[in-house]
């Protein structure tokens, strides 16, 4: 549903507005903040919610949408979420604004600017919009007019609802994006950051040396209780200044009690949010419990992540290791019939996040036809268990190590003669992996990052704040992403008005992350609405000097 188009106020250059902008700014600030204030006196009934999210009417009775001249639209394709987003707050499109819907700016006067965008123009409409009530609502669902009696925009659809649906969605949007938000208050916004016990003690000291000083550089700028200034520039921001609190949630014991400890740290310490964090071997309670507490959990530091394009939640930099798993697939399926091996080899830990990506290539190589052989080395391995586990490999087989350095480097001398032989990047080292001179001419690793030469000069900005903030880089790639995960939160934060609703921080982030230019390890992110890892592919690179850290990629980036 598109309940009309409201363009923000254009103001050339910098300059300062005009007296009577001025006062039509103060008005709108007024206006934004009255609106926050508007809550419905009871939640609304389930079916509201069903119509609005999943396209259905009733159970089984599908939403259908209607537009002159085009096939109508009907169930999930029809449903009001595809345009106004989760949160019923609009977006913008190109040259297309989605305007918000929920009862707070529906049933109050006057224009809500919409979400920035980078089109240099957005459609017009009139200022001064009047507001709804329960009848013009009704019409402009039905009939697609709106509050003012003016036809409204082609893209907004005519749904045929009877009455009680009609009562149950109008109750609905009254409700949405509505009830407080845990961890918001009037000079705070409040965030976790979860650490699992098995993560990394080196890495878990580099990730929280970053985010504490990443917040307290942004606090050094909060004003206290002077009012948020309106600034000027190509479109009028309404910003809303709040100090960032971060809260450390270290978690103990066996992981299926985690999600009981994040339960009760999220009564006792409310957070709007979890930003970054660290795994070891699993993710997957935190990943349940952010999907269950409708808490966002923004890019945390997981090599193994929870792949659920369904959950909206949480939203990760890649796929990590499975992502590499599907570079191989990819690069199985694609050698040319003569060259193709017949047999897949892994060797792998059976207690690391290999174990994982072994399964998930050793599932696409199946559906290949291939023949799949799994070696897993346990605990106590050695460096004999690792040259057994390598024993009878030969030119027909390609052969897939999951290892960490401190297996690479016990690798036997002389590499197996294998049609083909590759290695983990992520969990090998990437270029840092220590490979025995004879294995670096023949091996490949799996590289789901720019190349080194290529992220040289996007990583000059964060290793210089480094410098500048004192922080020790012990872990260069997982703090450059921890301090993109900040920076990514406090340019989304900068674009929500004084709409602080969980839902909408991920819509808004869905939208401003494929404009950003510098991006650390990742040559480019982008995220589609219900895509929840922002980078999606990767290089096959080799070493090019038998010494040192030097790779070149065989071709080009590969999305599988």
């Amino acid at each position: 549903m598109t309940l009309g188009n409201w363009e923000r106020l254009p103001i050339a250059g910098t300059r300062r507005p005009r007296r009577g902008a001025t006062v039509a700014l103060a008005a709108l600030a007024v206006l934004v903040l009255c609106a926050a204030t508007h809550r419905p006196v009871v939640p609304p009934s389930p079916e509201g919610e069903r119509l609005y999210r999943e396209g259905e009417v009733a159970p089984g009775q599908a939403l259908v949408a209607e537009r002159e001249g085009a096939t109508p639209l009907e169930g999930r394709a029809a449903a009001c979420v595809n345009c106004h987003r989760r949160s019923g707050l609009g977006t913008v499109e190109g040259r297309i604004v989605i305007p918000p819907i929920t009862g707070r700016y529906l049933f109050h006067p006057g224009e809500r600017l919409p979400p920035e965008s980078d089109a240099t123009h957005t459609p017009s409409s009139p200022p001064n919009r009047a507001a709804y009530d329960d009848a013009t609502v009704a019409r402009a669902i039905r009939e697609g007019i709106g509050a003012d009696g003016r036809q409204l925009n082609y893209l907004m659809p005519r749904f045929k609802l009877d009455a009680a649906a009609m009562a149950s969605v109008i109750a609905y949007l009254k409700y949405l994006s509505s009830e407080h938000v845990p961890g918001v208050t009037q000079d705070t916004l409040h965030f976790a950051t979860i650490i699992t016990p098995d993560a990394d003690p080196v890495l878990r000291a580099g990730v929280l040396n970053v985010l504490q000083q990443f917040f307290a550089s942004k606090n050094s700028y909060f004003r206290g209780d002077t009012a948020p200034p309106l600034q000027s520039a190509r479109r009028i921001h309404f910003r809303v200044q709040r100090k960032w609190q971060l809260h450390v949630w270290q978690l103990t014991g066996a992981a299926d009690t985690w999600e009981a400890q994040l339960d009760t740290h999220l009564r006792d310490e409310p957070v709007y949010a979890v930003i970054s964090g660290l795994a070891g071997r699993t993710w997957a309670p935190v990943h349940r419990f952010c999907e269950r507490q409708r808490l966002p959990c923004l890019l945390p530091q997981v090599d193994l992540p929870v792949v659920a394009e369904g959950d909206f939640y949480p939203v990760y930099f890649s796929q990590g290791v499975l992502l590499e798993a599907r570079l191989v697939a990819e690069l199985l399926a694609a050698a040319p019939s003569a060259a193709a091996p017949h047999r897949l080899v892994q060797v792998y830990r059976d207690d690391d996040i290999g174990a994982d990506a072994a399964a998930a290539l050793a599932a696409s190589a199946r559906a290949q036809n291939l023949e799949v052989v799994d070696r897993a080395l346990g605990h106590g391995a050695t460096p004999a268990t690792l040259a057994r586990s390598l024993g009878g490999i030969g030119d027909g087989d390609a052969l897939v190590l999951w290892l960490r350095p401190r297996d690479l480097q016990k690798l036997p001398a002389t590499p197996p003669k294998a049609a083909a032989i590759y290695a983990s990047g992520l969990i090998g080292g990437l270029e840092d992996a220590p490979l025995p001179t004879a294995w670096r001419s023949v091996i490949r690793l799996t590289y789901p990052f720019e190349l080194p030469n290529s992220r040289r000069i996007p990583l000059n900005y964060p290793l210089a704040w480094f410098r500048i903030r004192n922080v020790p880089v012990v872990a260069e790639r997982v703090q450059t992403e921890t301090y993109l995960a900040c920076a990514i939160l406090a340019e989304t934060l900068g674009s929500m008005l004084d709409d602080f609703v969980r839902e909408y921080l991920i819509e808004r982030l869905e939208v401003m992350l494929s404009s950003r230019i510098i991006n650390a390890y990742y040559p480019r992110l982008s995220l589609a609405p219900g895509q929840r890892f922002a980078s999606k592919g990767g290089y096959i690179v080799h070493f090019t000097e038998a010494q040192g850290t030097a790779v070149a990629a065989d071709g080009d980036w590969i999305v599988p």
